[in-house]
């Protein structure tokens, strides 16, 4: 897990090193809403693009983690700022690790809030 914690805390920190550090040359990143990108030179230059355009993870922290074998999966709870709006969502992700970098990193997220269910549709 201490791979999968680098990454997002590079995201946290605002650097674009400490992310391509933990990736593989030829991995592929699947964020949450469709976007993937391949290999570490396009991760460098969606991630360069987003800081000067003004992105910011405001925060992104791990709720629950575990692993299986080169498997990593972790839920987060996840807070950045996009052209100047702020936005929130709950979230997970898969990656799977080989020669000890992230070859693979696939995002979800929730699509609605969450809520307990009273027997009643909303």
């Amino acid at each position: 897990m201490d791979l999968l914690e680098a990454y997002i805390d590079g995201w946290r920190r605002h650097d674009v090193q400490a992310v391509l550090d933990t990736l593989a040359d030829d991995c592929v990143v699947i964020e949450a809403y469709g976007p993937t990108y391949r290999g570490k030179a396009r991760v460098a230059q969606w991630m360069s693009q987003w800081f000067a355009a003004g992105g910011s993870v405001d925060r992104w922290e791990l709720t629950s983690q575990a692993s299986a074998g080169s498997t990593l999966v972790a839920e987060w709870q996840f807070e950045c700022t996009w052209l100047g709006k702020s936005g929130a969502f709950d979230g997970a992700t898969v990656a799977r690790v080989t020669d000890g970098r992230i070859d693979y990193l696939r995002e979800y997220s929730t699509s609605a809030e969450l809520y307990d269910w009273t027997g009643i549709w909303r």
